[in-house]
């Protein structure tokens, strides 16, 4: 994998919080991060209606099960597809 040098400006507070964390930790809180909010926002268009649930799990990175999963967890009733079953029990 390629890698690049990213600089940023956040809050004090947070890079002293941060200040001791490796790389290794950071990266893996950006990754987090970026899954959360790819999810977060595939949901959000889902539930306004301007995808359907397939295009959501496909925007956010994630099987149609594992969207479900989050979009039953903020209490919202998705879909629930053969595609979505087979997933399920495969």
């Amino acid at each position: 994998m390629s890698t690049e040098a990213l600089t940023l400006t956040i809050p004090a507070s947070l890079a002293r919080e941060l200040d001791s964390a490796s790389q290794e930790f950071l990266v893996e809180v950006l990754e987090r991060g970026l899954r959360e909010l790819r999810i977060e926002r595939a949901l959000k268009r889902y539930a306004r209606g301007g995808i359907s649930f397939g295009a959501a799990a496909h925007q956010a990175g994630v099987s149609q099960s594992e969207l479900a999963c989050r979009a039953y967890a903020r209490g919202m009733e998705p879909p629930f597809s053969a595609e979505t079953l087979a997933e399920e029990l495969g």
